[in-house]
């Protein structure tokens, strides 16, 4: 990004008089995030502008993001600190979200550096932390990669980007699931790309597991070019499911499919990541089983010895359950207009932090 440009986009940040914008950080599909700081604190932070309203996916996002960030008071979570309030309805056209400032992600950690077993274990540590708040909670994260994984030089981990999280209590075959779902593939549990119907707490067990695999190697552990390459990368690490495993596949169609792949014999982690400490690697195991309802739940992960260091009952609070209501505009998402959308946006931000 040129710096012209980089400067015409702090020109465009209209968030009053507090702040004073530093620098362009970061951008995404539809907003740009700049540090900046708050004049009267002195307190650096970020400031996320979104412009989601020529979308109703956007509008949507953009209000799951905010109505849980808010819920989440939780130290491994990226928190709101403050949302910029429009004058009017009439004049709301962008959405400016005051966030902690963190210095990078685990996306590029891993590419300019080797993780040590240490910082592996209280990366992966944090991580489940944050998740046992959010599946105490009954909501699924969905969306869990290295880029959403912040950091700050002192190993602080908090999650973000809640924009795809959904209820765990949300059986609504019409949820629009995949229609929407256009999370990073090689992070995505082999269920989802099997079964367009049922989902659980552990296909956010499954990212953690690839997300420890990737730390562990420097490198994505199956980064599918596509829905069948995804799959046949899984199976080639994994093994061809036990027949167990292939009847607890629902879709007859998902199991056709498997059934037509040449037979593959388990690879073990220990030949893949053969300067690992075999404590992470007996987690990876249990992370990434094929069987979402083998899968180890994260309060299990939390108890794993290779977590022992830092694990610590007492300091891992889980969080209240989100009430059914909390939702509603996801049930109406399809009857719901982008004008509709734009409403409840703004009467969120309207609400008192």
């Amino acid at each position: 990004m040129s710096s012209r440009n980089s400067h015409q986009r702090k020109l465009n940040f209209n968030v009053g008089e507090n702040y004073d914008i530093i620098d362009v950080v970061g951008e995404g599909a539809y907003g740009v995030v700049c540090s900046a700081t708050h004049k009267p604190s002195g307190q650096k932070v970020a400031i996320k502008k979104i412009t989601p309203f020529d979308h109703s996916m956007f509008c949507l996002r953009t209000l799951r993001e905010i109505k849980l960030l808010r819920y989440f008071n939780h130290e491994n979570v990226i928190a709101i600190l403050d949302i910029v309030k429009p004058e009017s309805l009439d004049k709301f056209t962008e959405v400016y979200l005051i966030q902690e400032l963190m210095e990078t992600d685990m996306h590029r950690v891993i590419r300019t550096q080797d993780l040590s077993d240490d910082h592996c274990q209280y990366f992966i540590y944090q991580t489940l932390r944050a998740l046992k708040a959010m599946h105490s909670a009954n909501v699924l994260h969905r969306d869990l990669k290295p880029s959403n994984l912040l950091l700050n030089a002192n190993c602080d981990l908090k999650v973000c980007d809640f924009g795809l999280a959904r209820s765990a209590n949300s059986n609504d075959e019409h949820s629009g699931f995949m229609t929407e779902y256009v999370a990073t593939r090689w992070y995505r549990a082999p269920e989802i790309m099997l079964t367009f119907k049922e989902y659980t707490k552990a296909i956010d067990v499954w990212s953690v597991g690839c997300i420890l695999a990737e730390m562990l190697s420097g490198k994505p552990l199956f980064p599918g070019r596509d829905y069948h390459h995804q799959l046949t990368l899984i199976l080639e690490v994994l093994g061809t499911p036990t027949m167990e495993d292939f009847y607890g596949i629902k879709s007859r169609r998902a199991r056709d499919y498997i059934r037509s792949l040449p037979f593959k014999k388990r690879v073990p982690f220990s030949l893949m990541f053969p300067k690992a400490n075999p404590l992470a690697l007996d987690m990876l195991e249990k992370l990434l089983a094929f069987n979402p309802s083998k899968r180890i739940t994260v309060e299990e992960a939390l108890k794993h010895p290779y977590l022992e260091p830092y694990h610590d009952p007492e300091d891992e609070p889980s969080a209240n359950p989100i009430p059914e209501s909390f939702f509603d505009f996801d049930k109406h998402k399809d009857s719901l207009s982008k004008e509709q959308l734009k409403q409840l946006i703004f009467e969120e931000i309207m609400r008192p932090i």
